[in-house]
């Protein structure tokens, strides 16, 4: 079996299970936001009086913090009550950080465990060797009530990455070239399994970025095996007590696909599709409006440091707004301590607060017709960063940062 089998089959109390098999599996941990708790707590509500167990859930406030309307207001006072009333405990509402990145650091994510959670990019947590994926409000709330779910499991592809990635080329970079290459749809329902020595050799943000994005092929999770950088990471945060699975010498799988790191040079996503993937030199010219460095693709210190080094001692285009949130509050205050925050300052940029505002057109950040931004989140399609007539495109920290002092998009290796 692959890694993703292993861990369902022992989830599910199955000595092995193969594609297609619909299982019923044990669920380690739970999550829920701001915009998908309240869909969430009202089904439960419906179905149970008491959560299966209170301490394997985590609630965050990150899609609308602070509220921006009345709406995300009212969504936010229905968590906290269902929160104080179920004595949910790991609850973080006043702005630590996006979900995504905060479950990470606060412990959370253990190898070889089930993580669910009401968000489509909870697939990130694939990058510590866990099967993680997204689901509705309504399974989330069984899923609350009960401690279970169930699974068709799914058929995985094999993508092999080696080499060495070139100056400003990121993992952000290959997750995008793979996906212009498998397309949107390539995936779907699949499990991807990222392995090769590029993969073994990348460090925790990196793994981050391409496990978040296996969602934009479709994927039902992408997942890696655990290298000595993710058991550094886990050990600094005391994390213990859990099993690494690796996938078997004769595992099968659907397909598998072999990429060069190598030659690779930046790549960006072009409107209105994230597999509409072409080299920067091939888009390079293209005048932007708005640029935004964050989101729980490429908000953490890695690529807020690889950010300012292409922004010291410049200036952001008068014609161009660059906005920077910070994946969480501890990105936030190891990139003023470093003096990051004071390079992105001197630049001309917009510092926000955590969260997911600006990547889904929320607030903080939204566009109106005809504007162009180029961002370093996970989606660029028709609206989602504001007017369905705006325009996003897709890349790097270091492309993002160099297009807003240039005001198009432009290659910082020139």
């Amino acid at each position: 079996m692959n890694i993703t089998e292993k861990i369902l089959a022992n989830a599910s109390g199955a000595k092995e299970v193969q594609p297609g098999d619909i299982i019923e599996a044990r669920v380690d941990l739970a999550m829920s936001h701001d915009g998908t708790s309240p869909p969430t707590i009202n089904t439960f509500n419906k179905i149970a009086s008491k959560v299966w167990d209170a301490d394997k859930i985590v609630l965050v406030y990150d899609h609308n913090v602070p509220a921006n309307t009345i709406g995300s207001a009212e969504f936010q006072r229905i968590t906290k009550d269902f929160a104080v009333k179920q004595q949910i405990k790991n609850i973080y509402n006043h702005g630590e950080g996006i979900c995504h990145q905060l479950l990470p650091e606060e412990g959370f994510i253990k190898p070889g465990t089930v993580v669910v959670g009401a968000d489509s990019h909870t697939c990130t947590y694939g990058a510590f060797g866990a099967f993680a994926t997204g689901m509705g409000a309504t399974d989330m709330a069984v899923v609350y009530a009960t401690g279970k779910t169930w699974f068709m499991v799914p058929g995985a592809l094999q993508i092999e990455v080696n080499g060495i990635l070139g100056e400003n080329v990121t993992a952000k970079d290959l997750i995008l070239h793979i996906i212009g290459t498998i397309g949107s749809y390539g995936a779907t329902y699949k499990s991807l399994e990222f392995c090769g020595n590029t993969v073994d050799n990348m460090d925790v943000s990196g793994r981050m970025t391409m496990c978040n994005m296996a969602i934009e092929a479709g994927a039902k999770n992408g997942i890696m095996e655990p290298n000595p950088a993710t058991l550094k990471y886990l050990k600094e945060l005391n994390v213990g007590d859990f099993h690494i699975f690796t996938s078997d010498e004769d595992s099968v799988y659907e397909k598998s696909y072999h990429f060069q790191a190598n030659d690779l040079e930046p790549q960006v996503a072009c409107p209105h599709n994230v597999d509409n993937v072409h080299p920067v030199s091939q888009v390079s010219g293209e005048s932007i409006d708005q640029a935004f460095i964050g989101s729980c693709t490429n908000g953490r210190l890695e690529d807020l440091r690889l950010a300012a080094h292409v922004l010291e001692n410049e200036k952001v285009h008068p014609d161009v707004r660059l906005i920077v949130s910070p994946a969480s509050r501890r990105i936030y205050q190891s990139a003023i301590a470093e003096g990051i925050i004071d390079t992105f300052l001197e630049a001309g940029a917009i510092i926000i607060n955590p969260g997911c505002g600006p990547c889904l057109g929320a607030h903080m950040g939204v566009l109106t017709a005809g504007e162009v931004c180029i961002s370093t989140t996970n989606r660029n399609f028709v609206g989602r960063m504001g007017d369905p007539l705006s325009e996003v495109y897709l890349a790097n920290p270091a492309v993002v940062a160099y297009s807003a002092i240039h005001g198009e998009i432009r290659n910082p290796s020139e």
